[in-house]
């Protein structure tokens, strides 16, 4: 059931970036896509509402308490995004050659004349939501915001109040896309700190199958806000792999929130390479709610300077027979910052199910820092879990093997946090995209680890 519009509630919070961006949808409200929907203005209406009393989050919310937006709090960021900015050449994590399908956003607003869609197959539908809300919204009545639900989560409310564009896919019953679906998005404030708010809606009907790749990349001018909302539906017996690469510039804010729902059977397949933005943040909520759903999410994050990196995962069990595996492995520099917070949630009726999950970290300097927080909340009897959490520095043993055999300590330094990142990479089913992102990780480590 749709949400009645609400009436505008006394502001909460008086901070300068909470007045701006309620102040920014009074101004833009009838300009925004999908301004005349009545269903559509009652979902922003109760949106903004929700977030002008809450205010951005603080760490006295419980599942923002090791992250702080003070750093965000000193900007002021306009709204406008400017789709003619420049680009020489893409970004891109599929081999040279292979082929796939892209979509390109710049500032959050999309950019056919960057995108290549012109061999989807049928009964594939993928393009802008700016662009379907004007030709068809009846197609995303359903859809749109009920995925991710009314929980109360500020970000995810500003997203549904001021988003303008983003990715919308959709693939019919037994379809299979066989070529990767590369989504690129692009931010630069060369002139003003600008925020954007990508809205992505992913629908794989029952037996579909598809593989979707997010590149976030900036081009180096300038700080910005890019908060984006995912929601992913994945039908009876259908499979997404969804791999994820945030890459930003240093001045960068990224704060992403995503809610997967999977039916019976449904196969879920989420990886995440954290490597930029001064602060990101990536929350995935997912729900089993068919018997035989299977969630593996994984991840890796390296960090350096005072960047600040926050996974907060919730996998909840709602039917039998569901499994999900978690790990996440990172390497901290300097006086960066890592935050891993990560339930499960075995709901009464969800027997026979089984979950597991882990977090690794590597403290690579002193000042470096972790907070880890796993969770398990079981209400089933007949089940198997588990969680842990481990952090510390290379292992000195393997460290002096490899120095005895005659190998520089730089090196050997280099080759033990490569074998510890890389092992959750292999994880993915991705075929091409490894190379790239063992690569990555390769690239990080030849500007950071130090002898």
């Amino acid at each position: 059931m749709r949400p009645s519009p609400a009436r505008r509630p006394k502001l909460m919070d008086t901070t300068t970036p909470t007045l701006s961006f309620v102040d920014q949808y009074g101004a833009s409200r009838d300009d925004l896509p999908g301004g005349a929907l009545p269903w559509l203005c009652a979902l922003r209406e109760t949106a903004i509402a929700g977030f002008a009393a809450s205010g951005l989050p603080t760490p006295h919310a419980e599942s923002w308490k090791y992250t702080s937006l003070r750093p965000m709090k000193k900007l002021d960021f306009s709204h406008s995004a400017d789709g003619a900015i420049s680009i020489d050449s893409l970004p891109t994590l599929l081999p040279h050659g292979q082929g796939g399908h892209r979509l390109v956003f710049v500032n959050g607003a999309f950019r056919a004349d960057l995108s290549l869609l012109d061999n989807l197959p049928k009964g594939v539908q993928a393009g802008s939501l700016a662009d379907l809300l004007a030709r068809d919204p009846a197609a995303l009545e359903d859809t749109l915001g009920c995925i991710a639900g009314n929980d109360v989560q500020p970000m995810l409310a500003l997203n549904t109040a001021l988003m303008r564009d983003g990715l919308v896919l959709r693939i019919e019953t037994g379809v299979t896309v066989p070529m990767p679906i590369e989504v690129i998005y692009i931010g630069a404030a060369p002139d003003t700190p600008r925020a954007f708010h990508p809205r992505n809606l992913i629908v794989l009907e029952p037996r579909a199958r598809a593989t979707v790749i997010e590149h976030h990349a900036g081009l180096g001018a300038g700080p910005y806000l890019a908060n984006s909302v995912g929601e992913v539906q994945v039908g009876e017996g259908a499979a997404l792999h969804h791999y994820k690469v945030q890459a930003e510039d240093a001045d960068a804010f990224h704060i992403a929130t995503a809610h997967v729902r999977l039916a019976r059977d449904a196969f879920f397949d989420g990886f995440i390479l954290s490597t930029g933005a001064r602060l990101a943040r990536h929350e995935v909520a997912v729900r089993m709610t068919g018997p035989g759903a299977e969630c593996h999410l994984n991840g890796a994050y390296m960090l350096r300077g005072e960047q600040h990196c926050d996974i907060t995962t919730a996998i909840e069990h709602e039917a039998p027979h569901t499994s999900s595996r978690e790990v996440f492995r990172g390497v901290i520099d300097d006086k960066a910052r890592a935050v891993f917070q990560g339930r499960i949630v075995v709901h009464p009726h969800a027997q026979k199910s089984d979950g597991h999950q882990l977090s690794k970290a590597l403290l690579l300097s002193d000042q470096a820092e972790i907070d880890a927080k796993p969770e398990l909340e079981i209400y089933a009897d007949d089940v198997k879990c588990s969680h842990g959490a481990t952090a510390g520095d290379l292992d000195h043993g393997a460290l002096f093997y490899l120095r005895s055999r005659g190998i520089p300590e730089a090196t050997a330094r280099h080759m033990l946090i490569e074998a510890f990142l890389t092992d959750s990479i292999r994880r993915i089913a991705a075929e091409g995209l490894c190379p790239a992102l063992i690569a990555s990780v390769g690239a990080w480590l030849s500007r950071s680890v130090r002898p």
